[in-house]
């Protein structure tokens, strides 16, 4: 089964996430099939916490992946705020 779900990089005490779309067998942080953004729990000022490319999130939705729960709760909040298309780099 494919999953949508974060997968850890950064620093101790300082976290940053990939989007990710991955085989449920995979570890976390291990092989994924396609990168959809990231997400910053600890932005501050400018920086933007949450960078999505949501034609392939929504297209993968579609293919039936399952977005884990940390996931599914970033895109009901990102939908909530009316945010369109972002390119993530």
């Amino acid at each position: 089964m494919v999953v949508i779900r974060l997968s850890r990089t950064g620093t101790n005490k300082r976290p940053f996430y990939h989007v990710v779309v991955a085989d449920r067998r995979m570890p976390r942080d291990g092989r994924y099939i396609e990168r959809l953004g990231y997400f910053n729990p600890i932005a501050a000022g400018k920086e933007i916490p949450l960078c999505l490319k949501t034609d392939r999130v929504e297209y993968w939705l579609s293919q039936g992946a399952q977005p884990s729960d940390r996931v599914d709760s970033l895109l009901k909040d990102w939908k909530k705020q009316g945010q369109t298309a972002a390119e993530a780099a």
